[in-house]
């Protein structure tokens, strides 16, 4: 499946839909949308993964390599809309302990 990535910007903001599933085929896209966002000085972004069915452990080593890096830029990242599957998995795995998570 293919993966969708819509961005909308502001001076400081950033909104990020993803649309479809994370994983080992997908990621590396993912990933490239991500990282020039997160290395912006004090962005704060919000990415929205309630159109997201699915994230395997490459599409959270993007999600987690994205936070670190908008810290290290002094910036803030955040997770809402997960449905009960992807939500589960980020209690599985203790990213919803380091990871702002929002309904």
């Amino acid at each position: 499946m293919n993966l969708q990535v819509e961005v909308k910007r502001n001076e400081q903001e950033c909104f990020v839909k993803i649309i479809g599933e994370i994983d080992a085929y997908t990621a590396p896209g993912l990933k490239s949308e991500l990282v020039p966002i997160a290395e912006k000085k004090g962005v704060q972004l919000t990415l929205d993964l309630s159109s997201v069915s699915y994230i395997d452990s490459t599409g959270l080593g993007v999600l987690v390599g994205t936070l670190k890096l908008t810290r290290k830029n002094d910036g803030s990242m955040r997770l809402i809309g997960l449905n009960e599957r992807v939500s589960r998995l980020f209690k599985i795995t203790g990213l919803n302990e380091i990871m702002d998570i929002r309904g």
